[in-house]
């Protein structure tokens, strides 16, 4: 398990040109022209993390395996797309499912890419992207009330139930606010949850600036930065540009091209880092002579959950976690030189499994 992302944006912002970039591979096609992308496309790319590589170092693993990341490219949003303008509102049922929407901006000036409506302002564009999604969310939401009215009446519960939380979300869709902004209480989260909105999801303010302005950013994203402090989300600045040229590099063409730059490493690491905070994931790891691999989950886990990443036997049999902290493994050169160091420790199932712990668990068949 990593996180499954959504990308969307207006044409020619450079969301296809990152995409491709960023899952190194031609999947969408990235041209001057609005609706280039024609269908959604989907890229798994393997999250980097130094401390795996470490890991499977000392441990002489054969293989290492990476927790992965996946992308959803959608076709560019314009403005009415909720109301059937362009080609936008067709895929929007693919990104219901993602975990997080990143909303790629046009932080770049060039002439000789046009965009859409004209003008570069970034506020604008992510105003007219979340209107898209708040309206096809409106729209939904009115759709299934009519239906969940007739069944209340009936006296069904369940129905009763998921009518009281649209009624919550409803008004504040109307009011030009996104769906995560309604008052839902916890026992009403599940059924929230369900529903599946669009503006209800985390965002990722990813704010595509030109090479020059990939370390610090620019005026443009300066702005993106603000509105993502006052709203509570998260923002990245990524140079697409820079990204597809990374992209054909070798290892060691990379690091010369970013040292070149003035950068310390691939946007793609950064818009991981931010993406797993929004989330709120972390990452432990099970390591053996096979293989070394990183497996991803929310914070707050138990351990008999995080085990059951692996596979729901491990979880229904779970019996307790021999769990040794990264560094102690790393400090102590191994699994048997942290037992010896006391290191080790035997957790039960009330565990809260911490980012970086590495874990062995004993489970009954």
């Amino acid at each position: 398990m990593g996180f499954k992302c959504g990308i969307v944006g207006l044409p020619n912002v450079g969301k296809s040109t990152l995409f491709n970039a960023l899952t190194q591979t031609a999947a969408a096609e990235a041209a001057n022209y609005p609706f280039c992308t024609i269908e959604p496309n989907v890229g798994e790319v393997g999250v980097p993390d130094e401390r795996l590589e470490k890991l499977a170092a000392i441990a002489k693993s054969q293989a290492i395996i990476p927790t992965r990341l996946t992308f959803v490219d959608i076709a560019g949003l314009v403005r009415g797309a909720s109301q059937g303008e362009g080609l936008g509102n067709q895929f929007l049922s693919h990104i219901r499912e993602v975990d997080a929407i990143a909303y790629v901006l046009r932080c770049f000036e060039d002439s000789d890419v046009t965009h859409v409506e004209g003008r570069i302002d970034p506020i604008a564009d992510a105003d007219t992207v979340e209107t898209e999604l708040m309206l096809a969310d409106l729209d939904s939401l009115e759709r299934r009330r009519t239906g969940l009215e007739k069944k209340a009446k009936t006296g069904d519960k369940e129905a009763k139930i998921t009518l009281a939380v649209i009624d919550k979300v409803l008004p504040v869709l109307r009011e030009g606010q996104p769906a995560r902004r309604a008052e839902i209480t916890d026992d009403q989260r599940k059924i929230f949850d369900l529903l599946q909105l669009l503006t209800a999801k985390p965002v990722l303010y990813v704010c595509n600036v030109d090479e020059g302005s990939a370390g610090d950013g620019n005026e443009f994203s300066k702005l993106i930065a603000s509105r993502a402090d006052a709203e509570g989300a998260q923002y990245v600045v990524i140079s697409a540009k820079i990204e597809s040229e990374l992209s054909g590099l070798d290892e060691h063409e990379q690091q010369a091209f970013l040292e070149e730059l003035g950068l310390e490493e691939p946007g793609l690491n950064r818009l991981i880092r931010v993406g797993y905070t929004l989330l709120e994931l972390v990452t432990y790891f099970t390591v053996g002579p096979k293989e070394a691999r990183a497996w991803t989950i929310e914070v707050g886990t138990k351990a008999p959950q995080a085990a059951g990443v692996i596979h729901t036997d491990f979880e229904k049999g779970f019996i307790r976690a021999e769990t040794i902290t990264y560094h102690d493994y790393v400090g102590f050169g191994g699994e048997n030189g942290a037992k010896e160091a006391g290191k080790m420790r035997l957790e039960g199932k009330e565990y809260l499994v911490k980012d970086g712990d590495v874990m062995h668990f004993r489970f009954a068949n």
